[in-house]
């Protein structure tokens, strides 16, 4: 499913919950924003969609077969190539335990169900925004870091002309 539209269009969103209908209800929620949206519906699938897609934020549910949401997360975590891919936990469970127990598997927030539309859309702008500004910097620091390394080589080579020279 593609949506085209407003800004972030090119922002990849997994929305992994293993009800058909939770799914396409976040799917309607976000259609106008312009993301494109993937679905995975059991743990193993989210954590192998993960891997292909690359996505640049995942709505997770707590409860779903083979894996659960916390241990989704967890895992994700734990992996450098996918550790600082935004998740949002999207669940029926609501209690205070359920919510440190996804903070502690290192979600980046929680959202509870019966879903707020409003709110979804301005967590998951938020959260994008968020990502995309991390990914900005990343390569600014890269580019920072490589001119600095050519600086000094350049140095070093001008140096080494200078002592040949005397």
């Amino acid at each position: 499913m593609v949506h085209q539209g407003s800004n972030q269009a090119d922002s990849k969103i997994l929305i992994a919950d293993d009800n058909i209908q939770n799914c396409e209800l976040l799917d309607v929620y976000l259609a106008d924003e312009g993301y494109e949206i993937l679905v995975a519906h059991d743990g193993s699938e989210t954590l192998e969609k993960v891997d292909e897609c690359a996505p640049d934020l995942i709505l997770l549910d707590i409860m779903m077969p083979k894996l659960s949401g916390y241990e989704v997360c967890q895992k994700l975590r734990e992996n450098e190539r996918t550790r600082d891919i935004p998740i949002l936990m999207v669940t029926a469970l609501n209690e205070q335990g359920d919510i440190e127990k996804a903070v502690r598997a290192g979600c980046d927030d929680f959202l509870s169900k019966p879903v707020n539309r409003l709110e979804l859309q301005t967590r998951v702008r938020s959260l994008l925004r968020v990502r995309h500004l991390s990914s900005e910097l990343d390569r600014a620091l890269a580019y920072i870091a490589e001119v600095e390394k050519s600086h000094s080589e350049g140095l070093d080579v001008s140096n080494a002309n200078k002592t040949n020279a005397e």
